[in-house]
């Protein structure tokens, strides 16, 4: 099986850590080296991405949806530029964002939630919903001065960095990016899910890691007993069925096999397994290891609680309820 961490990468990341300006640095290059990767080598992608994940999730929680962003650029055939950006696509009561045709363009009023780095970023991919009742991509200047940030809490232990809040928008002139319907509709939305499971991966690895280094330094002294090679074992059993799984999405992009239908199929079943797996490794290397390196690792510890933040970003039984009924709406599982 190919390899998906790239110990440049991830050494990269590492060397980045929390460094929010640091992280935006290495996003604006990587988006330079790697726009072109999906769909031709989408193997590529996923691997930067799974890199960045075993290096540092809050530097890869700061790149991803940089790189996300001029994907969707790209697919709407607009160039990428130096500019910094994020994806912002969450729906949350209380909250609306309506896009109005106005002197020859459109402005953008109402409020968005989950809004991750607004305080920082120079732009973002924003979606809101047109006269017609459709949904739309814009691309935002969040130095307008129509742009606000909420003052919500963050108490965040996971990704406390990242800081996720509300923007409001008050006749915000804004670039539209592809049609009505564009944003769900493209094949790159289902890419960018399985991006982001990817990243997961990476950190599970990390942690997986972590494990086999420190039963391998506490040898000498003390021999793996049973339960240490068990522990061993359930991790590599599913860290290997989700690298598996992250490299078969990759082909299939490549060979244009995820795009429509089969491209949302294929996203529900590889977040949902890689998911499933990252879970399962936070649980073991927790049982395997006790709360010595929860206490007394800084960077374990970090890890631990940004990968638990990190992968609620699948919906869990909901996510899955959704991947059976697309089973039931084709008639056969895979």
């Amino acid at each position: 099986m190919r390899e998906l961490i790239d110990p440049v990468l991830s050494a990269a990341a590492r060397a980045v850590g929390t460094d929010v300006p640091a992280a935006l640095d290495l996003a604006r290059r990587l988006g330079v080296e790697h726009a072109a990767d999906l769909p031709g080598d989408a193997t590529g992608r996923l691997t930067l991405l799974a890199s960045l994940g075993h290096g540092d999730l809050t530097c890869a929680r700061v790149v991803e949806p940089h790189l996300d962003a001029l994907s969707i650029r790209a697919e709407a055939g607009q160039a990428g530029d130096d500019a910094s950006r994020g994806v912002w696509a969450a729906h949350a009561p209380g909250h609306r964002l309506s896009a109005t045709p106005e002197a020859g363009g459109w402005v953008l009023t109402g409020s968005k939630p989950w809004c991750s780095l607004a305080d920082v970023l120079d732009r973002a991919v924003v979606t809101a919903t047109g006269p017609d009742g459709h949904g739309r991509a814009f691309d935002v200047d969040l130095g307008h001065p129509g742009v606000s940030r909420g003052d919500e809490p963050w108490p965040s232990r996971g990704l406390a960095a990242v800081r996720s809040g509300s923007t409001r928008y008050d006749a915000v002139p804004a670039e539209p990016v592809g049609g009505p319907g564009f944003y769900l509709d493209r094949p790159g939305f289902a890419w960018g899910g399985i991006g982001v499971a990817a990243v997961w991966f990476g950190g599970a690895r990390a942690l997986a890691d972590r494990l086999v280094a420190s039963l391998v330094s506490a040898a000498p002294r003390r021999t793996p007993d049973q339960i240490a090679h068990l522990h061993v074992g359930r991790v590599d059993e599913v860290l290997h069925g989700a690298g598996l799984v992250l490299l078969d999405a990759a082909a299939r992009i490549e060979r244009g096999e995820a795009t429509g239908e089969d491209g949302r199929l294929l996203a529900l079943r590889v977040r949902g397994a890689v998911a499933r797996g990252v879970e399962t490794v936070i649980e073991v290397v927790g049982h395997a290891l006790g709360p010595g390196p929860l206490t007394g690792d800084e960077e374990h510890a970090r890890r631990v609680a940004d990968l638990t933040v990190y992968v609620r970003q699948h919906h869990a039984e909901r996510d899955t309820a959704r991947l059976g009924e697309a089973v039931l709406a084709g008639g056969c599982v895979a």
